[in-house]
């Protein structure tokens, strides 16, 4: 009994160890071919260097366009793209853009910790939004909130054609 508690502690040492970021190395396939990797990226950066960019429009841009979605009252115009006829079916006004389907409220991963191996930098499992559901990681669908014509209140509506959101009306559709 007193060698096979002694083997079990000497076992659990080895494995943490080997866990640990000085124990045991491990020479695999991936390894190598990371490493190898890392070095040609290296020398490309060394000859290459980073693109001169010094305008930064795109950035720019992205700013624009973050800034004008977070408007609180903008209304856009909601189509669906007809497949057989090529053309925009105007479906209805609606606040702001449409949200894909798979969009969380929350992080789609939580952290976790005291878990083995101890040299995993980040272990990860999946967290709920806040209604208890796990959404999928992607999804065809859309969230439009339509104004409701009678009402004039946003209603949520599901979409899973493919959808058009526009600030300004297009031309040549029925509204």
């Amino acid at each position: 009994m007193k060698k096979l508690f002694l083997f079990t502690i000497a076992i659990f040492a080895f494995l943490f160890l080997c866990g640990a970021e000085d124990g045991c190395s491990r020479s695999t396939s991936d390894v190598k071919l990371g490493k190898q990797q890392e070095t040609l990226m290296q020398e490309a950066s060394a000859q290459v260097g980073m693109p001169a960019i010094s305008h930064f429009q795109e950035r720019k841009l992205m700013k624009m366009i973050l800034e004008l979605r977070d408007q609180e009252n903008l209304v856009c115009y909601a189509y669906l793209f007809s497949e057989m006829t090529g053309k925009l079916v105007f479906i209805g006004k609606c606040v702001g853009y449409g949200l894909p389907y798979a969009t969380q409220f929350t992080n789609p991963m939580k952290p976790i910790t005291g878990t083995y191996p101890a040299n995993v930098q980040e272990n990860t499992i999946p967290q709920a939004d806040p209604n208890g559901l796990y959404m999928p990681a992607s999804a065809e669908g859309t969230w439009v909130m339509l104004i409701d014509p009678q009402t004039q209140k946003p209603r949520p509506i599901y979409v899973e054609p493919k959808v058009i959101i526009s600030p300004f009306p297009l031309k040549g559709e029925l509204q």
